[in-house]
């Protein structure tokens, strides 16, 4: 059985999160958007890093759009751009 696109998001994200928990940090998944877009919350540390940005778009928004072509983008719901 093929799992679906909001499963291999989570997958992924499951991947990223041991590299984020060593920092103090977290990511919790918050949703898929029809459009393929990954809505996600940077908890702990992650949350209020000056560097959550680049955390966000190099870390897990090129793990995720690496590993899954489909993906649009991934926002952080607390973070403004």
């Amino acid at each position: 059985m093929e799992l679906t696109l909001k499963q291999k998001v989570e997958q992924v994200i499951n991947q990223i999160r041991p590299h984020l928990l060593a920092d103090g940090g977290d990511i919790r998944f918050v949703e898929l958007t029809s459009d393929n877009v990954v809505k996600v919350e940077l908890q702990g540390a992650c949350g209020c890093c000056p560097h959550s940005r680049i955390t966000l778009k190099e870390g897990v928004e090129a793990a995720l759009k690496r590993n899954i072509p489909e993906i649009k983008s991934v926002e952080d719901i607390n973070l403004k751009f």
